[in-house]
């Protein structure tokens, strides 16, 4: 991630909240400022409170796709955030980057994958068939966790 991929991510980020903002009454510029400022909220927290995050932007064919936020912690590798534009879901890229990313953690001493996922989230049926299970429920989200077997 560089200061350059910025519009992109924002771009990105709006794509993950369309259904919610097909729900709100406001007009195209109150959405806009809306996404804006959550945009802006969720990318100074995790900022703050993953400073050894890798900040990776997900190409294909040298076209930005989506984004991974991933952090090596000492017991766990934590997925902060995975996203893909709506023309890459639902074709395997994310089930593809999930296994890339089991694979990693279960040859770096056999580390647990943790993730927070909202309960609405489509993608939970991804994480659930690749094996995560819910751990905590923390309200609105729920914290997923995937063992390696041994």
């Amino acid at each position: 991630m560089a200061e350059g991929d910025m519009e992109f991510l924002s771009r990105l980020y709006r794509s993950t909240r369309e259904d919610e903002l097909s729900r709100t009454p406001w007009d195209e510029p109150e959405k806009q400022a809306f996404i804006n400022m959550q945009f802006s909220a969720q990318h100074e927290h995790y900022q703050k409170h993953y400073p050894d995050a890798l900040w990776l932007i997900i190409e294909q064919g040298g076209t930005q796709i989506g984004r991974l936020y991933f952090e090596r912690w000492d017991t766990e590798h934590r997925i902060i955030d995975i996203a893909l534009i709506p023309e890459a879901r639902a074709k395997g890229l994310g089930g593809a980057i999930l296994s890339d990313l089991m694979e990693d953690a279960a040859a770096n001493g056999g580390k647990n994958i943790g993730i927070h996922v909202e309960k609405q989230n489509p993608a939970i049926s991804l994480y659930r068939r690749m094996g995560f299970t819910v751990v905590e429920d923390k309200g609105v989200y729920d914290l997923l966790r995937w063992t390696p077997s041994l």
